[in-house]
């Protein structure tokens, strides 16, 4: 289990961004849901209209950054023709996730299908739950098989071999 900081101001944070993002009409919000899943992390982001060649996706220090773009639509504007509403967002779209060093980022893999993107991010082996065996003295707990042995055989031969030669 790692530790993380935790900002208490990051959902105030997080307010303002947005309100600043729509009080400029510049919403390019990239929705996303996280989940764990077993042995990954699941990250679904909606980026409907995106290109999937113009998705980008790298990690640098621990940051997972996901950059895409969306086209605007040339619309003739003349007396006869022209936007009516617009409210799409169009341009380019970020997003960072910041990675616990329990993660193995060398292992991420992202599909995009139907204005979806979904990364998979596997938890690195060290990070996940191990079994630890229990020992009592020198004797491993529940198999009922000593640590020592092969010492303890060793010294039973030796005596029969001492009781055989006295016998002789």
């Amino acid at each position: 289990m790692a530790l993380v900081e935790v900002n208490p101001f990051r959902g105030l944070d997080r307010f303002f961004d947005q309100f600043a993002q729509l009080a400029t009409g510049d919403a390019k919000l990239m929705p996303m849901d996280v989940y764990r899943d077993a042995d990954n992390y699941v990250a679904k982001m909606d980026l409907p209209g995106v290109d999937p060649a113009s998705i980008d996706i790298d990690v640098d220090n621990n940051v997972l950054t996901v950059r895409a773009e969306r086209k605007s639509e040339e619309v003739t504007h003349d007396e006869h023709s022209g936007w009516v509403s617009r409210e799409r967002s169009y341009g380019s779209f970020a997003r960072q996730l910041s990675l616990d060093s329990g993660l193995d980022a060398g292992k991420i893999s992202a599909d995009y299908n139907n204005g979806e993107l979904v990364i998979t991010i596997p938890v690195a082996e060290q990070a996940k739950p191990q079994k630890i065996q229990v020992t009592h003295g020198q004797r491993q707990v529940g198999t009922g098989a000593s640590a020592d042995a092969p010492a303890a055989d060793a010294q039973t031969a030796g005596a029969e071999d001492q009781a055989q030669a006295q016998q002789a």
